[in-house]
């Protein structure tokens, strides 16, 4: 029993860290339908800023405000080269991702990890004292849903807003915008920068997890979030009541306990990935399915 709960508190630490990075993914691959793989490099640049903040004596929640804004502005860069340089989407992606290789490298000092073990994070400072003891050795999965829970009900605030309503419109239909005398290019670059923003979030989180921040920590990334969006939409769809963006929290969850079953199930460590990649084969996959059956079923 005490094995499957270490599992589940495994599962649900990592698998509402990684929502919020999946939220950011589930912006720009769902609402704004962009290709978007900077998300590769602003995951670690939201870790490699924190690490060096909190390294520095900044307060922990401050990092994880500053680390956002920094993926915003990565975001920001992306939708520059595609709106006003008209850069493929695609390329816009890994000429940023590229460039944030150097940018974390010059963060860290140089270094392929940067730890902080011992200073104060966002999972042993006054949030976390304020819990009952018997709850305190489940801070990080009560705070990283605080914190999944945060970011959806900001986002569906923000949806709810005319610009929300705008950005949601230009993935459907950017000559709506253009007719409403809205330019889709600025919508675009908003949509982009709160994506990035929420990957660098999600680093932030992770980084202070671990009391460490690792440059090569976004490798993947991209997949992950890819996965746990269309999971979450393909698995939680028939959910009546149940908003996008919290299936794609949901869905994050179950991508994460695919993994560590598989894990625990005797895969090796070095196949992490693969897996990975084939889970996301799978769910675009059964993706496909649904939407033809759908389609079926209405004809």
């Amino acid at each position: 029993m005490s094995v499957f709960i270490g599992l589940l508190k495994n599962v649900l630490e990592e698998g509402f860290i990684y929502a919020i990075l999946a939220l950011g993914v589930y912006v720009s691959y769902t609402i704004l339908d962009f290709p978007d793989l900077s998300v590769d490099g602003t995951f670690p640049l939201g870790a490699c800023a924190t690490a060096a903040l909190i390294a520095a004596g900044v307060n922990p929640l401050l990092a994880c405000l500053i680390s956002f804004v920094c993926g915003a502005l990565a975001g920001c860069l992306t939708g520059v080269l595609h709106v006003v340089l008209k850069i493929r989407a695609l390329l816009c992606g890994i000429l940023v991702m590229t460039a944030l290789w150097s940018v974390n490298l010059v963060i860290t000092g140089n270094k392929s990890v940067l730890p902080f073990y011992d200073m104060p994070t966002i999972f042993n400072g006054a949030l976390a004292s304020l819990l009952p003891e018997n709850l305190y050795r489940y801070r990080v999965v009560i705070i990283g849903l605080l914190c999944a829970l945060l970011v959806k009900l900001l986002l569906d605030l923000f949806f709810a807003t005319k610009a929300g309503l705008l950005l949601r419109a230009v993935g459907d239909n950017a000559q709506l915008v253009t007719s409403l005398a809205k330019d889709e290019g600025s919508v675009k670059i908003l949509g982009l920068a709160i994506a990035n923003g929420c990957a660098a979030l999600s680093g932030s989180v992770l980084a202070q997890q671990a009391e460490s921040a690792n440059i090569s920590s976004g490798t993947g990334m991209v997949v992950l979030a890819l996965a746990s969006v269309i999971i979450g939409q393909t698995v939680f769809r028939r959910l009546k009541g149940l908003r996008a963006t919290s299936a794609v929290l949901l869905g994050a969850v179950l991508y994460k306990a695919c993994l560590s079953l598989a894990m625990q199930l005797g895969l090796p460590a070095s196949f992490l990935k693969l897996l990975m990649a084939a889970i996301l084969v799978a769910a675009l996959m059964s993706d496909k399915l649904s939407l033809k059956r759908r389609a079926s079923h209405a004809d």
